[in-house]
Parts: structure tokens; C-alpha cells; sequence
């Protein structure tokens, strides 16, 4: 039974956020909730409107089998959430360029000269970038996705826990992707918290900041 409080506390929302390490197994977020959650998520920004962000949903007892020995130092969130996302960048992403800008015209965002006009400098912008800035760039805007999600999903009366500690080099192909095109930025397990998860120490503000 699915028993998720939704908020639009944004306060609520950030200061409530704890990484939670264990869920309910018995909630289900339907396909059509988590299908929301993503596209809320999406909204983030990203560089020139790439959007690089791909998500790979690990919900499936068959997938999350998959995933366990993938993720050996966090089998708990595997086995009681609703599903983990893997998160990954399409160093393709450009190929899109030409669908989201053409869609932007369409819907009057832009007019169709403006957009011939960014898309041939994001042409060349991209034909001079090398992998490693492309790279960078993409896991930079994966990041912000990634951040957007876990707050979208507590608005949604759900928790979640950001994973790096697991198999990068072998979870693409573990689930049929093409290694070189997608790069994995984190595994991020979701569901409803079986407790309030642990407050967590954050360093002074003023020791994090500098004025000029």
C-alpha cells in the first residue's frame, strides 16, 4: 500500500532530506508517479539544453538481481526500495540538439531564425570540445538532475539515498548499454523510509564562504 505524503513545504523538503538506507518494501511507486517525478526532475538546467541526463529504472526483482552484485556495500536499499535509477550521461547528447531546438520553434519559444542560428554555433561549439570537457559537462549537468530528483521525490512523500560506491565500470553493459556512450554518474535508491533516517553535520556557513 502506497501511504506517501505529498508537500509543497519547501523548507519541509530540504531541511527533511536525510540518506536513508532502508524502505518499506510493501510501497510501490506506480509507473505513472515515478514517470512524474522524472519529468519534474528534468527541469533542471543543463549546458546549451543538452539535457544528457538518461535514466535506467531498477525496480524488477530479475534487475535488481542484476544490480545487487553491482552494489554489494548497499543491499538493503537494493532489495526494500521501490526502485533504484542509475543515472547516466549521454556523451551523445548533441544528437538531440536539432528535436529540442526544432520543438522550442514549434511551441513559440523561439523564433526559427534564433534557432538556426544557436544551433549552428552549438555545431561548432561541439565540434572543437574534447571528450574530457564533454564528459565533464555532462556529469556536471547529470548532477543537477540527479539533485532535482531527490528533492522532487520528497515533495512526492518519498526518500532516497545517492550511491557512488558501486560497479561504474560494469553496470552499463550489465544492463545493455553501450559503455563508451553512457557514462554512470550514481545510483539513486527511492522509496518510502521505514524511519527518519540520521541528521548529519554540515560545516558552518561562514566557513564555506567567501565575500570579495
Amino acid at each position: 500500500m502506497n501511504t506517501a505524503l505529498t508537500t509543497n513545504d519547501f523548507n519541509q523538503i530540504v531541511a527533511g532530506r536525510r540518506s536513508i538506507k532502508k524502505y518499506d518494501p510493501t510501497v510501490k511507486i506506480s509507473r505513472d508517479e515515478m514517470t512524474e517525478i522524472l519529468r519534474k526532475a528534468t527541469m533542471a538546467p543543463s549546458s546549451v539544453n543538452m539535457q544528457p541526463w538518461r535514466f535506467l529504472i531498477i525496480e524488477s526483482p530479475k534487475a535488481k538481481a542484476i544490480l545487487a552484485p553491482l552494489s554489494r556495500f548497499n543491499q538493503r536499499q537494493v532489495e526494500t526500495s521501490s526502485a533504484v535509477i542509475a543515472i547516466f550521461g549521454d556523451l551523445n547528447s548533441i544528437n538531440n540538439a536539432e528535436a529540442i531546438y526544432g520543438k522550442a520553434v514549434e511551441l513559440g519559444f523561439m523564433p526559427k531564425e534564433v534557432k538556426e542560428k544557436q544551433l549552428a554555433a552549438i555545431s561548432k561549439y561541439y565540434e572543437q570540445m574534447t571528450p574530457e570537457i564533454n564528459k565533464e559537462t555532462v556529469l556536471i549537468d547529470s548532477g543537477l538532475v540527479s539533485m532535482q530528483l531527490m528533492l522532487v521525490a520528497r515533495a512526492h512523500g518519498y526518500d532516497t539515498n545517492a550511491i557512488g560506491g558501486y560497479e561504474k565500470d560494469k553496470i552499463a553493459e550489465a544492463f545493455g548499454l553501450d559503455p563508451e556512450r553512457y557514462v554512470p554518474v550514481m545510483l539513486i535508491s527511492i522509496g518510502k523510509a521505514v524511519d527518519s533516517g540520521y541528521p548529519s553535520v554540515r560545516l558552518p556557513i561562514d566557513q564555506v564562504i567567501t565575500w570579495k
